[in-house]
């Protein structure tokens, strides 16, 4: 009897299809209503001028289980969703490479130290005090603790805000916090399995020889293997390759620290530093970014599904007054560890606001700490609920204290009218940014998309002129090592992706010239400057005289027509030629064949 045998095939066919419709087809339903709900509220919020993420948090409390119950299967897509914060903490280590990853300072780290401890015991204390038992008590302040990666990261990122320094200090903040994940799971793990402080040492010390190997293996993999895998030809012919390979890398490298019992958001971050010093960072950056952007809203919006709204309203008072001492404190704790370290105090209350919201890794402790129904934590079922519902209220009002953090700042400056003369040469008046990034803000730059013969001709006109800020961006090593020859800044990358035009520094463009053969990519491109950058100047090559309207319609404010152009130039060679010009002119005017002169 065959496979396609009649009494055989359906059988195994349903079987399997039965299957496939309670696994696959049903996780997909979620996370398309998930995502569904989530554009419509974020759009709603963002017509509202709030951020998308109060969407995002509310879709999710939407068609969560314990409101309309659409999505039921929360902790599947809360696993899924943490792989978003990973490629989120990947992009942001791909704009940090080693130097300027030490450029953070000491700072960063020891106030992230101090706010991590000070927290944790303010928290055990007003837990003791309030009769809570020692274990729980623990548990909530390691809880608190931590503060919201995704959320700060996201919001920062938005704004410009990251390189301002309240919130590089925050950044830096952050990366310890999620560095001290790994111990604070491993002590909640002890409370509710009776762990000794022994245990505790020895998998602690484990973590820290794997995190070693971590660095190591990743160091050699993007510095000696990497760069000549992405140096073939068949990489180079085909854009699926490169984009395949980066998702790779992003996912792997959360993989690789989650299998070895490290943050996957962290290690994916350190990967990140490890890869941003390669020429292809940006390019990565840029194939990772629609998979990021569907895991990030995902990720916010299973944290929505955690919410109890019902639980939350009955018990509105004490969730405000655990929400306002939360906020409070870890604005007051982080505060006085940065102004302790030595940032500045108006940059220290920006970094208190931005870190004073209760993090997305906390659900994770809350969940160990709550245990399970055949064996029961140390974290009772209302401290549970109380703490969920706080740690959502404080993340939907993290977008406004985010805003409100350089605000803050400038208008207590202002009120409190004395500075100290060595914090105002190292940051200026008027904003929060340092004078590094201001000067790179106000430079005219010249992008040049596309770098092959005409891209050259047009940069060596431009250098001999005596304009030198010049960046070229292209896909081909050997036309950006032409670039460099001619001591030209390069970037590698897609030049239809917003983000490495982004990072090749288009928003402080005032020309664009694009030299790309592609009618239809060009098209892509104008399309994306006049969105991005309206006010900048685009000149655009275009090949055949057919395209020349489209390129217009466009929006090109310059287009070079090639066709038109060889037309021209064949024609002034010709005029350029007297003796050839008279000996044409002469054969125009001799009589046609069976004509008269004088008929001629």
């Amino acid at each position: 009897m065959t496979f396609f045998d009649f009494g055989v095939f359906p059988t195994q066919t349903f079987h399997l299809l039965a299957a496939t419709e309670g696994t696959m087809w049903h996780s997909l339903a979620d996370i398309l209503i998930l995502l569904a709900t989530a554009i419509v509220l974020g759009t709603l919020a963002e017509q509202l001028r709030q951020s998308a993420i109060l969407g995002y948090i509310a879709a999710g409390t939407l068609v969560g289980p314990n409101l309309l119950g659409w999505v039921a299967d929360r902790q599947s897509i809360f696993d899924l969703a943490e792989l978003g914060v990973a490629l989120l903490l990947f992009a942001i280590g791909l704009e940090f490479s080693l130097p300027r990853l030490k450029r953070l300072g000491r700072i960063p780290l020891v106030a992230g130290i101090l706010q991590i401890i000070l927290t944790l015991l303010g928290g055990l204390s007003v837990s003791l005090l309030l009769s809570f038992s020692f274990p729980e008590s623990l548990a909530i302040g390691a809880m608190i603790a931590l503060s919201s990666t995704a959320c700060v990261v996201r919001m920062l990122n938005d704004r410009a805000e990251l390189d301002a320094p309240h919130g590089r200090t925050a950044l830096g903040i952050l990366l310890v916090q999620d560095m001290a994940v790994i111990p604070l799971m491993l002590i909640i793990t002890a409370l509710v399995g009776k762990g000794s402080a022994g245990e505790i040492a020895i998998q602690l010390s484990i973590s820290f020889l794997l995190a070693v190997i971590f660095v190591a293996v990743f160091y050699g993999l993007f510095n000696f293997i990497l760069p000549r895998l992405l140096e073939l030809s068949s990489l180079r012919r085909n854009r699926d390759f490169p984009i395949l390979l980066a998702m790779v890398m992003a996912a792997g490298s959360a993989w690789a620290a989650h299998r070895l019992g490290l943050s996957p958001a962290l290690g994916a971050f350190v990967a990140g530093v490890l890869l941003a010093i390669s020429p292809f960072a940006t390019q990565i950056r840029a194939d990772v970014q629609p998979l990021k952007t569907v895991l990030v809203t995902l990720f916010f919006s299973a944290v929505g599904m955690f919410g109890d709204l019902n639980w939350a309203v009955q018990h509105l008072g004490l969730v405000l007054a655990v929400v306002a001492a939360i906020i409070t404190g870890k604005l007051l704790i982080t505060f006085g560890a940065a102004w302790f370290c030595g940032q500045p105090w108006q940059f220290a209350l920006g970094t208190g606001l931005c870190l004073a919201q209760v993090g997305e890794f906390s659900f994770v402790l809350a969940t160990v700490a709550r245990g399970t129904a055949d064996a029961p934590g140390i974290l009772s079922e209302t401290t549970f609920r109380l703490i969920i519902s706080s740690t959502i209220a404080t993340l939907l009002l993290t977008p406004y204290l985010i805003q409100l953090a350089p605000v803050a700042a400038n208008l207590l400056r202002q009120l409190w009218d004395r500075q100290p003369a060595e914090n105002e040469s190292r940051s200026p008046h008027v904003d929060v940014t340092d004078l590094e990034s201001s000067r790179e803000t106000n430079d005219d730059l010249v992008l040049i998309l596309g770098f092959g013969p005409a891209g050259q001709r047009v940069a060596g006109e431009l250098l001999q002129v005596g304009l030198k800020k010049i960046v070229v961006v292209d896909l081909n090593h050997e036309n950006l090592r032409m670039a460099e020859q001619y001591g030209l800044r390069s970037q590698l990358g897609d030049a239809t992706q917003i983000e490495v035009l982004e990072h090749a520094g288009l928003y402080r463009s005032r020309l664009v010239i694009m030299t790309l053969p592609s009618p239809t990519v060009c098209r892509q491109i104008i399309y994306l400057v006049r969105q991005m950058s309206p006010a900048t100047t685009l000149y655009v090559r275009c090949r055949y005289h057919l395209h020349h309207w489209q390129l217009l319609a466009a929006g090109a404010d310059v287009i070079v027509d090639e066709e038109e152009h060889v037309g021209e130039c064949l024609a002034k060679h010709i005029l350029d030629s007297p003796l050839l010009l008279q000996q044409l002119l002469k054969s125009n005017q001799k009589p046609e064949s069976g004509q008269s002169p004088d008929q001629a």
